[in-house]
This record gives structure tokens, sequence and C-alpha cells, in this order.
């Protein structure tokens, strides 16, 4: 299982693949064994660059709170670390956010940005979703579901069986969960609060994709629109789906994989 030491922490991280260099980031409270169909994806056309962050999956435990900032040196040490000067970097949700704090902070180490399903921070934040976490299991789980899709009512998913199972995941909560995945997951939420590029972001310095879906209510299209609106020159696409559009509009992967590739 390869490890490097970066920041402070040791990171547990993969590589697989041919092609582009590509670094991609997860989404939140996701880790690199909950997200292997994507990662597959990924590397059927890039040489991947996949991690697990600190305080998750396989990398080391964390006990302190850190910070966005603290993520994006994370990542510029864990490319030092495997000798990639200037990668494509994608990130998703969670990790559309610490692509962009890493692209405002070292702009000169992203040949290429992909961000999808995420936002800005500041007045066009993703939606708080650390306020779900006292809410009783299926009443946090209804309300997740909600926010992924906002298509995605009980009687909407009925009449929609290909995305019940799809909706059902989104909703799932962590089984089996160690007291340290736990802590590593809560933290991992108190930096997500703090993040904000909002008036850094015209320091991004490569062509840029924005994906977002109609229907997300967790990282709504007006948080793509206003990163597209800070970034020079970055391109904006809305896809027919909430958060999850990647696999929902079947125009979304090729668009990515297109512009990725350059």
């Amino acid at each position: 299982m390869p490890t490097a030491a970066c920041n402070g922490v040791t990171l547990h991280y993969e590589r697989s693949g041919r092609g582009p260099k590509l670094l991609y980031c997860n989404g939140s409270g996701a880790t690199l064994d909950s997200v292997r169909p994507l990662l597959s994806a990924f590397s059927a056309r890039f040489d991947l660059l996949a991690f697990d962050y600190r305080g998750m999956g396989a990398s080391q435990p964390v006990n302190r709170p850190y910070s966005m900032a603290d993520l994006a040196v994370d990542v510029d040490a864990l490319l030092d670390h495997v000798g990639w000067e200037r990668p494509v970097v994608a990130g998703l949700s969670f990790g559309g956010m610490v692509a962009q704090e890493f692209a405002v902070t070292y702009p000169h180490r992203v040949e290429r940005l992909v961000l999808l399903a995420t936002s800005p921070g500041g007045a066009f934040a993703s939606y708080p979703l650390d306020t779900l976490a006292d809410l009783p299991a299926a009443e946090r789980a209804a309300r997740i579901r909600e926010l992924t899709d906002r298509r995605w009512t009980p009687e909407w998913l009925a009449a929609h069986p290909d995305q019940a199972a799809l909706g059902a995941a989104f909703a799932h909560a962590p089984a089996d969960e160690s007291e340290s995945q736990t802590r590593g997951r809560l933290l991992q939420m108190q930096a997500r609060k703090g993040h904000d590029v909002t008036d850094r972001l015209h320091r991004v310095a490569c062509p840029t994709f924005v994906g977002s879906g109609r229907y997300d209510a967790i990282a709504p299209p007006a948080n793509g629109q206003a990163i597209a609106d800070r970034v020079a020159g970055a391109e904006l696409r809305v896809y027919e789906g909430g958060h999850a559009f990647l696999v929902q509009d079947p125009a979304a992967w090729p668009d990515v994989e297109a512009f990725a590739g350059g």
C-alpha cells in the first residue's frame, strides 16, 4: 500500500492507468475504497493519482482540526512525492473545494482544472451538511436524498426506479465506522465549513471546466456560475441531474473526459 509523508501526516495514495496525468480529489466522507467505479473510469483514460484525505480511509488518523489550506499543502507534497509537476486536477463536491484551494494557492502546478458539483464558498457556499448530523437517521437520510437531487421525492423515485438505487446510496450512512473514522469525517466537515475562495479565484491560471447539476441542492448551479464568473475563460456546463449528475446525464462523463484530456 503506497504511502507518502505529506505536511505532517501519512497519506495513502494509489496510481493506476495510462495517459495524461490526472490528480483526483474525492468528495466529503468518501474514500478510495468507496468510489472504485469512478476511479476505474478515470484510469481507463488517464494516468490517475488518487488519495485518501488525512483522517480518512487508509490515511493517518487525525485528532486536531485542520483547514482547507492544510489540504492544499497536503496535495502539493503528494505531487512532489510522486514527481508530478503540473497535472490535470479534478475534484468532485468537497474535492472540488480542495481543488480550488490548491489551484489558487499553487496556480503554476495545475495544467487543467475540472470542478464538479462544487462551490466556491462565501456567499456561494455548499449546503451545510454538518447541520444534519443530529437528525434522526431516517429523517437525515430523507433530507440528504432531497438535497442530492431536488426531484428525488418518494413519489418521483417510485416513478423512476432506475434512480431509486442511486438515491438510496447517497442517503446511506457509513456502516461499521470506527471511532477514528468518525472523528476524521467530522473534522473534514469542519474544514469544509471554512471553505471560501470566492475572492481568490482570479488566481486560477489554467483552462477550467465547471460542471453543475440542474437539480443539485447541495451545490446548486448558481454556485457553479459563481466559479465560472471569477475564473478567466472558464467553461460552465449544467447537466440534467443533481449532485450525482456525472452518472445521471449521459453527456457529462464524455464532456469531462474530453476536457481533461485536452
